[in-house]
């Protein structure tokens, strides 16, 4: 196994210890960051997921600067996002800070489009993550950040920037969906 495709796993193992931070009842006080007040578990779950989620650009970065861009990383780099992403997701619907219905909608989007690489797959097509889907992971990672972070540093001005970037996440999640399910249409012209 590469060096890149060693990242990406190393992503997915993040995932259970930052579950673990977020739903265990641990009670250590709250972090104050200017007028922000944050549980500390969710300041350090933040922590993990950042850095979990840089690992994203990590791994890319060296895949192509050192060539080592392979089939298991076209598929482990997008699973890892996927896995990373609904887990945060799901566990903000369980706190109360985001709503169910656009979670399921993201969610719903990776899972058809976790579909549709099966199926590519099975054509022996591997599809790696376009631009439009760069966006949306982006915008998703901040989304969840600031969520996290209860809307820090956005807080201090009443504004609820976190749910305008968990529209702005839906909306590219929605296009870079039509995007795959459009530009990969050939795969269901000869369905009966």
């Amino acid at each position: 196994m590469n060096l890149p495709n060693k990242i990406t796993v190393s992503r997915v193992c993040l995932i259970p210890i930052f579950l673990i931070i977020m739903i265990v009842p641990f009670h250590w006080g709250t972090i104050i960051l200017f007028t922000t007040h944050i549980p500390v578990t969710h300041f350090i779950g933040a922590i993990i997921f950042i850095i979990a989620s840089v690992t994203d650009w990590i791994d890319g970065y060296y895949a192509r600067k050192l060539n080592l861009v392979t089939n298991l990383g076209k598929f482990l780099d997008p699973l890892a996002d996927k896995l990373l992403v609904s887990a945060a997701f799901i566990i903000l619907v369980e706190l109360g800070y985001a709503p169910s219905w656009i979670v399921i909608i993201i969610i719903s989007r990776e899972l058809a489009i976790t579909g549709l690489r099966a199926i590519l797959a099975g054509e022996g097509e591997v599809v790696a993550a376009k631009m439009p889907g760069k966006i949306k992971t982006w915008t998703q990672i901040i989304a969840i950040s600031l969520m996290l972070l209860h809307n820090f540093p956005f807080q201090a001005v009443s504004f609820r920037f976190d749910l305008v970037a968990l529209w702005v996440s839906m909306i590219f999640t929605i296009w870079s969906g039509w995007d795959y399910f459009y530009k990969n249409r050939h795969v269901f012209k000869n369905s009966k």
